[in-house]
């Protein structure tokens, strides 16, 4: 009989103790598993918060980009010499360097209105400090530096397009203002503006 007893008080401790022990592990895996759980969460959080600064990133720098989405920054610049219509030398830094206008083309040397266009350009640009703005494609093949001009507010290829002194070429993939230009040269075509009346524009093209 006290056998019995004492056996049965041992499991009574037994189980007490299991209990103990059993209550403890539990409290253990449950705080390891809230640790994984809050640092799961945050890595989430952290993830998406990068995200969301890399896109806000991406949106100012397109929103900086200048005329013609090329990333380059636009220059300031003095007209030192008026080559013809479409062409000048400029100085930026103390360095010569040559400008080709973008999209547009204007009389050649030996053509007819040569002379005019030249003018025309002359009194837009001549001595005049210019500001110089890339478009997608930076240099031609003959090592001129593509850019559209503004004298102030004016840019100069519009000017001439409207006044009839060029003619709208497309020079892919410097595309930028193509759909105003050829609305521009339109008019300027109906209204016997320029160099239109002299037929210098009449090819039936504006791709190159």
């Amino acid at each position: 009989m006290i056998k019995a007893q004492l056996l049965l008080l041992l499991v009574a401790f037994c189980l007490v103790s299991c209990q103990a022990v059993v209550d403890r592990m539990a409290d253990d895996i449950a705080d390891q598993v809230s640790e994984q759980v809050v640092e799961q969460v945050n890595t989430a959080v952290a993830a998406q918060v990068g995200t969301a600064v890399a896109e806000l990133s991406a949106a100012d720098a397109s929103l900086s980009e200048p005329v013609g989405g090329d990333a380059a920054q636009e220059e300031i610049a003095r007209v030192t010499r008026v080559i013809d219509g479409d062409t000048i030398d400029v100085l930026i830094d103390g360095k010569t360097a040559r400008i080709r206008y973008v999209q547009i083309n204007t009389p050649e040397r030996d053509e007819p209105c040569f002379r005019e266009s030249t003018q025309a350009n002359a009194e837009l640009v001549a001595g005049k400090t210019v500001r110089l703005v890339p478009s997608n494609r930076l240099v031609d093949p003959f090592d001129r530096l593509l850019r559209y001009v503004y004298v102030g507010d004016i840019m100069v290829e519009r000017a001439l397009v409207e006044g009839g002194y060029a003619e709208v070429v497309l020079y892919p993939p410097n595309d930028a203002h193509y759909d105003e230009f050829v609305r521009l040269e339109a008019e300027a075509a109906a209204a016997g503006r320029g160099c239109h009346p002299t037929g210098i524009f009449d090819d039936g093209s504006t791709t190159r």
